[in-house]
């Protein structure tokens, strides 16, 4: 079997706040990345619960999150088709991406016309 490894590193400040994450993979053509903020979500064989890991700089801006939460809905929605193939509850699913884009400012109404 062959293994690969993704690593993610959390600079801390004073007060255990992250200012900085970085993140590199053995098959990532960049090396070292910065990023602002990251979601982990890993799903327990034997539990069948769902262990999460969210962090954010404290440069993070909220119009930052709004499109990362976006954009991360918008990938949970494709995934979960991909994997059930549930074409009527990833359609829901995706209204609901549309609706939090649109109130978030990401997508404007008014150009969809």
């Amino acid at each position: 079997m062959q293994e690969k490894e993704i690593i993610v590193k959390v600079g801390l400040d004073a007060n255990n706040t992250p200012d900085k994450i970085t993140w590199e993979a053995d098959d990532a053509p960049d090396g070292k990345v910065d990023c602002k903020a990251f979601m982990l979500s890993l799903f327990d064989r034997d539990h069948l619960e769902t262990f999460k890991i969210d962090l954010w700089t404290k440069d993070f801006q909220i119009t930052e999150m709004d499109r990362f939460v976006f954009q991360t809905l918008k990938g949970i929605t494709d995934s979960y088709y991909k994997a059930t193939n549930n074409g009527d509850l990833a359609n829901e699913m995706q209204r609901f991406v549309h609706y939090f884009g649109e109130k978030t400012g990401i997508i404007d109404p008014a150009k969809e016309e």
